[in-house]
């Protein structure tokens, strides 16, 4: 699983937000530097207390973006799928693409594969060669059939890449629900990623 060109920016018009209900614009202290956004001291105070203060205080952090390339199997992306609000998702093409490039092990989720166990091994191997020789018969002779067995067959631990927009909101429920999951892609892969934005510690999962 990867996570890959991500990208964190709304910080500045989400502090001028914040300070709009009191007109407080005076006290904000945060500035850039080295072209990079930094809280100042009130800033980050009141940030803090808003967050404190529940959902209907901390409306900021949905004008706070972030976009990701996250590379994932498809079992990851099913769960993903639950999260409609707030997040835009655009993803490979497994319909267009499947049958262009050879199918290797590479191209399954195999972070804590068990390879050697000789069961699991074996499996997988003649897997991944059965798809292969699918995929061959179908440039061979272009059936649609063969085609859509190729499809039908395809596990769910095979890899498909999305480019996620989310918001720290949604980064907020997400880390909540899934910190324990049992599948490590949530529960390591994943909340280390939200761990590594900025002011993930703060915003996200304090």
């Amino acid at each position: 699983m990867r996570f890959e060109n991500t990208q964190v920016w709304g910080f500045e018009h989400a502090v001028r937000g914040m300070r709009n209900p009191m007109n407080s614009w005076a006290k904000s202290d945060s500035k850039y530097e080295n072209g990079e956004f930094v809280f100042g001291e009130n800033d980050l105070d009141l940030a803090k207390r808003l967050i404190a203060g529940g959902t209907e205080h901390r409306k900021f952090l949905r004008q706070v973006m972030i976009s990701v390339d996250i590379t994932a199997p498809l079992y990851w992306w099913k769960e993903f799928d639950t999260y409609k609000v707030g997040t835009t998702a655009n993803s490979t093409s497994t319909m267009h693409k499947l049958a262009t490039t050879p199918i290797t092990l590479d191209c399954f989720e195999i972070d804590d594969y068990c390879g050697d166990v000789e069961e699991v091994s074996q499996f997988v191997t003649d897997m991944i060669a059965k798809l292969e020789d699918l995929r061959v018969k179908f440039n061979e002779t272009k059936d649609k059939r063969i085609w859509k067995e190729l499809i039908r067959w395809l596990p769910e631990s095979w890899l498909q890449t999305r480019t996620v927009t989310l918001n720290y909101e949604n980064a907020i429920n997400m880390f909540k629900q899934r910190k324990n999951h049992k599948l490590s892609e949530w529960s390591q892969s994943f909340i280390d990623w939200i761990k590594a934005l900025p002011y993930a510690e703060e915003f996200i999962i304090n």
